[in-house]
């Protein structure tokens, strides 16, 4: 493997340790224990430190209309080919859970490549998108602009599950 690959496969790897480590960092404090919350808590910032230098060295961060092509390169292909393909084999092996899990995250990608279409829009006018406030739902992740609905149009939760984005 090449230096390039292996940044590849470190900035995967840091990525996946940070969003683990937040997850157990919820858990713990669930559980009761919040220094050890705040430990994975502050080791998963560590890791976003390291993804983010290799990111760096990679070039992976361009200007923000190019940042925005991406992100909705990325996003069409979850929502067009990437969850269509595991929800359909996560049906055909009755795992309920993986099928509610990949429905959740292909209906809210779609909705992100949306959003990023628009701030792709604002951005080519050279203008930013207008401030409002941005919500996202706790359980499934629908992600609106504005109010939070009283009910999730994704999941179903009320709009206490929904947290704003500051």
């Amino acid at each position: 493997m090449s230096t390039t690959d292996n940044l590849r496969a470190a900035f995967a790897g840091e990525s996946q340790a940070n969003r683990t480590y937040l997850a157990f960092a919820k858990k713990a404090e669930a559980d009761g224990l919040k220094q050890v919350a705040r430990l994975f808590r502050a080791a998963a910032e560590a890791e976003t430190v390291h993804a983010h230098a290799h990111l760096d060295v990679l070039g992976g961060v361009k200007g923000t209309p190019e940042n925005l092509q991406v992100a909705m390169k990325g996003e069409a292909y979850e929502f067009k080919e990437m969850y269509p393909t595991f929800l359909a084999e996560a049906q055909k092996e009755g795992n309920k859970g993986a099928v509610m899990s990949f429905q959740n995250a292909l209906a809210v990608e779609e909705i992100h490549h949306r959003l990023y279409s628009d701030a792709f829009k604002a951005v080519g006018e050279g203008k930013d998108l207008p401030a409002t406030a941005i919500f996202v739902c706790g359980v499934c992740g629908n992600t609106v602009l504005g109010q939070a609905p009283e009910k999730c149009p994704i999941c179903g939760n009320p709009k206490s599950k929904f947290s704003e984005v500051k």
